[in-house]
């Protein structure tokens, strides 16, 4: 079978493997889509915390079942996987929280991800694809962590929700706070992006960072309260830093976006707020299945971000490219068929 590693910074290199053996517990799956995420981007780059080379990058999924033990799934049936495999045992997944598993391992950053033909992925990862096209199913994981932290951060309806940062997994933050009922306010320094939220995602509000005063924009926008909610989904550290300026007194601010630093702010101004800080990892099932139901609804429109395609083959040529911001990617696909 056809494999593509990253074996270094700013390294790939293809192969050819044995078809791996299947484990007890396991289902092997064709891949037919990978979705390009921005762990892979980091990755590639250098600068994903928790990772270690060579990897096989990929968590973003669709493919069909080649072998299961699962009576309850068939041979050829598409699925997606929960990527993010937890032991089952630890404070947190015996707390509803798996997707912060003491021992976590994510496909793709901790342990080899699917960037080849066959994979061999734990059972209890599956999802069913419910009449869902393989496009749709490689989108839903990016979307069901922005959906985790909406539901995380116990979102409201018609409240400011700023969320800085529309990338990738920024838009689904965005989607699924619209979905809830919130007045979105989607900031970025990329005009492009910010095009795709007013156009695609009927964002009202959108702040240009780089250009203008933002402070003065929120404060205008939400009548002189600022957001009660701040999402950070750029996992950029000044970014991070200087977004503790935007929370109204009594808000909360949401990490969704990761980086390798620390994190500094103004504890009197933290404090006269009475602000709340909080971190949002990866999703739940829970959110896996709201992504889909929304999606089956057609409350989400999943296609309008696939903005590249490329075929596996192509991936190490193309890849640099999407790290390139004037090429405008919302959303690579990658195809094996």
């Amino acid at each position: 079978m056809r494999v593509l590693t990253c074996t270094t910074p700013g390294a790939f290199a293809y192969s050819h493997e044995d078809e791996p053996v299947l484990p007890a517990g396991h289902t092997m799956l064709r891949i037919k889509r990978v979705g390009i995420c921005g762990t892979d981007l980091h990755a590639f780059e250098g600068t994903q915390p928790f990772f270690s080379y060579p990897r096989i990058l990929g968590h973003e999924i669709a493919a069909t079942i080649e072998e299961t033990d699962r009576e309850d799934f068939e041979k050829g049936e598409a699925v997606t996987i929960i990527p993010y495999f937890n032991c089952g045992t630890c404070i947190a997944c015996r707390s509803g929280k798996p997707n912060c598993c003491t021992q976590i391992r994510v496909c793709g950053v901790h342990v080899d991800g699917a960037m080849r033909d066959l994979f061999s992925v734990p059972s209890a990862s599956l999802v069913h694809g419910r009449g869902l096209g393989f496009d749709e199913l490689a989108l839903v994981e990016p979307l069901a962590i922005g959906a985790h932290s909406i539901r995380r951060a116990g979102v409201k309806a018609d409240e400011f929700v700023l969320v800085v940062g529309a990338g990738p997994i920024g838009l689904g933050v965005i989607e699924f706070a619209r979905i809830a009922g919130a007045n979105v306010i989607a900031m970025d320094v990329q005009e492009n992006r910010l095009s795709f939220c007013k156009n695609h995602l009927q964002v009202p509000h959108i702040i240009n960072a780089a250009t203008g005063n933002a402070t003065e924009r929120l404060l205008a926008i939400t009548n002189g309260d600022m957001p009660s909610m701040v999402i950070d989904a750029t996992g950029n550290q000044k970014a991070i830093n200087h977004s503790f300026q935007y929370l109204a007194h009594g808000g909360r601010y949401v990490l969704v976006g990761l980086q390798k630093g620390e994190i500094s702010f103004s504890h009197p101004e933290f404090h006269k707020r009475e602000a709340t800080l909080m971190s949002s990892r990866n999703a739940t099932r829970e959110d896996f299945d709201h992504v889909m139901d929304c999606m089956k609804k057609g409350l989400v429109q999943p296609t309008h971000y696939i903005t590249h395609r490329t075929a596996f083959e192509n991936v190490q040529a193309e890849f640099t490219n999407w790290l390139n911001p004037a090429n405008g990617v919302i959303k690579a696909m990658v195809s094996f068929d």
